[in-house]
């Protein structure tokens, strides 16, 4: 898709967006010289790839648990619904919860995962609470991490 709206994407535009994944604070001053073009044709590039949908944004991380967020968990879900109507109010009402960090239609057994990042167990319980409040759910269950080996938002850069 995103080779039909780019003119040319060749091993620069891939060590830019490598060094912006893991820093976009980076200057243009300071990404031009680690890149090894000017400072403009940096700027260029890194305009183009924001206009063709490749750089989506540029954010800040922060530490879940020095906010206090310590337990991930993530929630499947099994629904008897797959209408229209309900998978709107469904997408609705998980985007309206900060604690959802991604919802994902699966295939298999479950309908839908979800990942949710929590205090603690009790928070998770008023997450699910306010979940069932809303959206009809032929079955929950939720796994909770014990131990995070790897977390990324790195993506591969082909």
């Amino acid at each position: 898709m995103f080779m039909e709206n780019f003119a040319t994407y060749d091993a620069l535009d891939r060590k830019i967006l490598v060094i912006l994944q893991y820093d976009s604070t980076v200057s243009v001053d300071d990404l031009s010289t680690r890149v090894g073009l000017s400072r403009n044709a940096v700027w260029r590039r890194v305009k183009r790839l924001e206009e063709c949908g490749i750089l989506k944004s540029r954010v800040a991380l922060l530490d879940p648990e020095a906010l206090g967020l310590g337990l991930t968990v993530f929630i499947s879900v099994k629904t008897a619904k797959h209408d229209a109507e309900w998978a709107a109010q469904f997408s609705k009402t998980l985007r309206s919860f900060e604690e959802v960090l991604g919802v994902y239609r699966t295939s298999g057994e479950q309908d839908y995962l979800i990942r949710a990042r929590v205090r603690d167990v009790a928070a998770y319980d008023r997450l699910y609470q306010r979940m069932i409040a809303k959206i009809d759910l032929a079955d929950v269950s939720a796994s909770f991490v014990m131990e995070e080996l790897k977390e990324t938002t790195a993506l591969p850069v082909p």
